[in-house]
């Protein structure tokens, strides 16, 4: 496995594409901690770029590198090689690489300027974010051979955790505006990563105003340490179950 993961890991990070991702990141974390005077506002904009761009860069270059790998991967199975080792080596490989660009590109700005609990937090989720969306990633390319309709798929998953997600909370909410759901709430946010990855750096930024009713009833029941370690237990999940439901396919697919 440690052969596939330093070939993955090399191959990626000689990539033109994560080398501008590395630099697109660096440019903008730069430019907003340094000009922006207040630095709430400044990890506010941060927020948005760890909540909207890492996910799609992570879910599509994943998508994309899995399918263009496929011949490598055929390759690799005519050598007395478990089918478990290339896929998990795969994963390692992408998820390494992508959560190495998200710490350059915004770790060191932040390291920098805002080395705080704010600023820990902000890198602890993108660094989630970034391994859980290949994991999804990894798990939409194993269940179809079309390239196009698997890079379809995965758009549509950003879109739904990204966009849709809240939309459904809301209309949730008005509909049942008459019921506690304080309960209800909390599993829903455990559902959508970049939800609960919001909420947690949030919570440390301590601006209530802009938490929502989502946020509020977080930190009433989660505001702790324990509340913490169960929101990134929930992550570490996120990473975990889609990676076994894609191994599992991969295990007995046809190739």
């Amino acid at each position: 496995m440690r052969k596939i993961i330093k070939y993955v890991l090399t191959d990626i990070i000689r990539n033109k594409i994560i080398i501008a991702y590395t630099v697109l990141l660096l440019a903008i974390s730069f430019g907003i901690l340094s000009l922006e005077s207040s630095s709430t506002k400044a990890m506010l904009s941060l927020l948005n770029i760890v909540l909207i761009i890492v996910p799609l860069v992570s879910i599509i270059f994943s998508t994309i590198y899995v399918y263009n790998s496929s011949e490598f991967m055929e390759l690799l199975l005519g050598q007395p090689l478990k089918r478990k080792t290339i896929w998990l080596g795969t994963f390692v490989g992408l998820a390494a690489s992508l959560a190495l660009a998200f710490l350059i590109g915004i770790g060191i700005p932040v390291l920098l300027f805002n080395f705080n609990a704010v600023g820990m937090m902000l890198l602890a989720t993108g660094f989630f974010l970034s391994v859980i969306f290949v994991s999804i990633a990894m798990l939409a390319t194993v269940y179809t051979r079309d390239k196009a309709k698997g890079i379809g798929i995965s758009i549509m998953l950003w879109l739904y955790f990204s966009l849709l997600f809240d939309s459904l909370v809301l209309m949730l909410l008005f509909q049942f505006e008459d019921y506690p759901l304080e309960n209800v709430m909390i599993v829903l946010s455990a559902l959508n990563p970049i939800d609960l990855s919001r909420i947690l750096i949030l919570l440390k930024m301590d601006v209530s105003a802009l938490m929502g009713y989502t946020g509020a009833i977080f930190k009433n029941f989660f505001g702790t340490q324990w509340g913490m370690l169960v929101s990134f237990s929930i992550l570490l999940l996120w990473i975990i179950v889609p990676l076994i439901f894609s191994l599992r396919k991969f295990r007995r697919k046809d190739l």
